[in-house]
Formats: structure tokens, C-alpha cells, sequence
């Protein structure tokens, strides 16, 4: 029987890895009213999960098992390393370079993936070929608006900065000069104006 480890706690869900499985499970809120809670956590984990379904048909991602629990979510676990621990020393021009691809795919889909941080990117290489795995749809969701496209770029920009600061500029760069989206001038346009909100706000 296959051992679990516990690889994530957060406070939507606990991630376990289980064998070559991954489990994300949604954990429930003492605060909600039980009957409320049932159904927010299935409401969530069915929207996550089709997201996931459809961004694996699209880009490199996990593709969802077959799960009776409403609260669980089972994928294949993907052996590489995560992008926010070891970008750095990584070949990180042709990592941007597919970055930029991959959020252009998931776009022209109409899907906003919510977190774009590296710590949901995962970098696959073998002798064979290297592939970027986008983990973690928990805060994805549907949608055409340019704006809501816009802030997926925006906040890509900002995780790179925060943790990747010695070669963000480059990143950015590639990473938008790549991101080949069928809607990319206003895209970029209003990439301009979200940043342009942000920093009146500071």
C-alpha cells in the first residue's frame, strides 16, 4: 500500500501525495454552516477540476482521475522541480520562452488561470524533452474579458519580481514577447493600464 506524505497545507486545501498520485483536498470550514459548506467545497472542486480538464487538453498540466469524494481531486504527480525553487538555474530564457506560449494557449481558450506564480510551474527534464507543467486552477475560472487576461500577465510580472528579482526583466520580456495570444495588442494594452492602477494605488 502506498505511503502518504503530506506535501502542502493551505488554507483551502491540503495537498497529499499518495504513490505517482497527488490528492488535493478541500478541507472544510468550522465557521459554515455544514449543509453551506458541503456545497461550496463541491461547487469549488468540480469547477477546478473541469478547468484542469480543459487546461490539459490545451497546455501541459495534470489531467484529473476519476474520484467519488466531492472534496478530492486526484492527478498523476509530475516528477520536476518547481520553477520557484530552482528558476535561477535553470535554462530560464527557453523556460519564459514556453511560459509566454503556454498563457497565450490557456488565453485564446478563454481560460484565466487566477495564480501564475512559479511555485505552479513545474519543469519536466528528461533525456527525451523538457516540458512546463501549470499546476494548481484553485483560483482559475472562464472568461473572454481582456481585463481579466491582462491581470494574468500582471500578476505572472509581479511573482517574478518578487521572487526571481536578479533575472525578472529578462523573464518579463521573453515571457511577453512570446505570449502570442490571437488578442495580444489589447491584451498588452490593458496590461499597461493594470499597472498603471497599481502603482497610483502605492
Amino acid at each position: 500500500m502506498a505511503k502518504k506524505k503530506i506535501l502542502a497545507r493551505g488554507a483551502e486545501a491540503i495537498i497529499i501525495q499518495k504513490g505517482k498520485s497527488i490528492i488535493k483536498n478541500r478541507v472544510s470550514k468550522d465557521y459554515r454552516h455544514p449543509e453551506l459548506d458541503k456545497k461550496i467545497i463541491k461547487t469549488r472542486t468540480k469547477k477546478e477540476k473541469n478547468l484542469l480538464e480543459k487546461a490539459s487538453q490545451i497546455i501541459n498540466a495534470p489531467t484529473p482521475e476519476e474520484t467519488y469524494e466531492i472534496n478530492l481531486i486526484k492527478m498523476p504527480f509530475i516528477k520536476g522541480k518547481k520553477l520557484s525553487e530552482s528558476l535561477e538555474n535553470l535554462d530560464y530564457k527557453k523556460i519564459s520562452r514556453k511560459i509566454g506560449k503556454s498563457i497565450a494557449k490557456l488565453h485564446d481558450n478563454d481560460i484565466i488561470h487566477g495564480d501564475l506564480t512559479t511555485s505552479n510551474m513545474i519543469w519536466v527534464d528528461d533525456s527525451k524533452k523538457s516540458k512546463l507543467y501549470f499546476i494548481d486552477f484553485g483560483l482559475g475560472f472562464i472568461s473572454k474579458r481582456i481585463e481579466d487576461k491582462a491581470v494574468d500577465l500582471h500578476l505572472i510580472k509581479q511573482a517574478l519580481e518578487a521572487k526571481h528579482f536578479s533575472i525578472h526583466k529578462e523573464c518579463e520580456k521573453i515571457i511577453l514577447e512570446y505570449y502570442n495570444s490571437k488578442d495580444k495588442n489589447k491584451i498588452l494594452e490593458q496590461l499597461k493600464k493594470v499597472e498603471e492602477r497599481g502603482r497610483y494605488k502605492h
